[in-house]
């Protein structure tokens, strides 16, 4: 039988309030490993990656989000301690207000300025440096 990584999709949810950009959306995770993240989840068997953006985004933040584009595969086996995650992120746009829901804890817009690095976990910190580098 082949063995295959786990297929995630992670987002870097930039929130605007009409033309005034607010920050990024990060999440305290609610289930181990415990601490900050970004919004994401696992793509569900017959689901496009897009369509399970959309979909865990929605349901980790509550905001209805439009990917801007594609910002990179992450496959490092040892991303994620659990076991082998691949994760395709995206850059997304959304209005509102998040709230936390299914595995987020709570969901929070974060300036750019204040960015948690030291809290982010698996390789949200290089995602997120990847995001900067390309402003």
């Amino acid at each position: 039988m082949i063995k295959t990584p786990y297929l995630a999709t992670d987002s870097i949810i930039k929130v605007y309030e009409g033309e005034r950009f607010l920050g990024i959306v990060l999440i305290e995770r609610k289930n181990p490993p415990l601490g900050i993240a970004l919004p994401g989840g696992f793509v569900e068997v017959g689901e496009r990656v897009e369509d399970a953006c959309r979909r865990e985004m929605r349901e980790e933040t509550g905001l209805d989000i439009k990917i801007e584009r594609l910002l990179g595969v992450y496959s490092d086996p040892k991303r994620d301690p659990r076991f082998h995650v691949v994760s395709a992120c995206f850059v997304s746009r959304a209005e509102g207000v998040p709230k936390g829901g299914d595995d987020a804890k709570r969901a929070f817009i974060c300036t750019l300025e204040e960015i948690l690095w030291d809290e982010l976990l698996f390789d949200h910190p290089q995602m997120l440096r990847d995001f900067l580098n390309c402003l």
